[in-house]
């Protein structure tokens, strides 16, 4: 049975998911038993799109480069334009909310609200908003359940790489005591310029933001705000925790020296910003900083923006897995993967 998609927000990851389910379309159906339909796009700058019966996505996309809008999308019998978010989410017939929208990362809205509108119409939501999940995880988690629905935000942590899904999938049996995780890139990116270069904090960011990994405001990433963020949803999702944001510790890396990045090779130690989320006495706490790891440590060779994250197991041991953290098709393949496994269950 045909899956059928609304998307709420048609950027970059929106977009990129488009382009994958149209080259990915035949294997998808031959090998994973997968097929969808985009029905619905709504985004509050490009303009906004319903037909019942599916919408050409080839058209969307060529609409997007040749005018940056919806508008250029040739009429057709059936087709509905100008429906908001809102009533996009309620009124169309799609199986599953794609929320993609731009949303403000304090408040979690008006991701929030669309996820709670689309629970309470019987709706599907996957996402890679990560403002709903560590700020209003178990109302939502709650919600969901009770409409009976699926909620799906594996692109929250580390964009494709299945961070929340190897937990949950892989390591069933095992108690995780600890995660150690390094959730930025950029700063990643910054560390590890800094010492192979030998360069300064200054120029490693400049760096950093010619590439586009580093934005002009880079405050999010470099004094940790980010991971602090996705360090709240591996606590909660994965460990059973009820922390909220406010409560994690959190310092960056702008204090960091090239001289302190010397200090620390001639001790055969790296510096690196780690999340880190623990049971203490009982209780699930996390904090994020930067920590000087000795050069044996799995996480001390993550170099770039690449990002890691590293599982303390009862049975198993450490077990690390790493992978992209950003990008247009890494991040849009979480929301595939998040949909297969939707389709799967129902």
């Amino acid at each position: 049975m045909t899956h059928k998609l609304a998307l709420i927000g048609f950027g970059v990851v929106g977009q990129g998911l488009a382009k994958i389910l149209l080259e990915k379309k035949e294997s998808l159906k031959s090998n994973e038993g997968f097929e969808a339909s985009i029905v619905a796009i709504s985004d509050v700058q490009k303009g906004s799109l319903y037909h019942s019966k599916g919408l050409n996505i080839e058209k969307a996309l060529q609409a997007i480069e040749d005018s940056g809008h919806l508008d250029s999308y040739s009429d057709e019998p059936g087709l509905i334009r100008g429906w908001d978010s809102l009533q996009t989410i309620k009124d169309c017939n799609a199986d599953t909310i794609v929320e993609v929208s731009y949303t403000n990362v304090k408040t979690g809205q008006p991701a929030i609200l669309h996820c709670e509108v689309a629970f309470n119409n019987g709706k599907n939501v996957v996402m890679t908003n990560k403002g709903p999940v560590a700020l209003a995880y178990q109302k939502l988690s709650q919600l969901a359940k009770s409409n009976q629905v699926q909620w799906g935000f594996e692109g929250t942590v580390m964009s494709g790489t299945p961070t929340l899904r190897l937990p949950d999938v892989g390591l069933k049996g095992n108690k995780i005591s600890e995660i150690r995780g390094i959730l930025n890139g950029t700063t990643n990116y910054i560390l590890t310029q800094m010492e192979s270069e030998q360069i300064s904090y200054e120029s490693a960011l400049k760096e950093a933001q010619n590439l586009g990994y580093a934005e002009a405001d880079p405050s999010s990433d470099v004094e940790g705000l980010d991971a602090r963020y996705k360090a709240v949803i591996l606590a909660n999702h994965l460990m059973g925790g009820e922390l909220k944001v406010e409560e994690v510790e959190c310092a960056g890396i702008t204090s960091i020296s090239s001289e302190m990045i010397e200090e620390a090779k001639k001790e055969g130690k790296r510096w690196k910003l780690l999340a880190n989320v623990r049971e203490e006495a009982g209780l699930i706490l996390a904090k994020v900083g930067p920590e000087k790891l000795s050069i044996t440590d799995p996480l001390a060779g993550v170099s770039g923006a690449t990002n890691a994250v590293t599982f303390e197991c009862d049975l198993l041991g450490p077990v690390t897995i790493m992978g992209a953290g950003a990008g247009q098709t890494e991040t849009a393949c979480s929301l595939l993967i998040d949909l297969i496994h939707m389709s799967k269950a129902q």
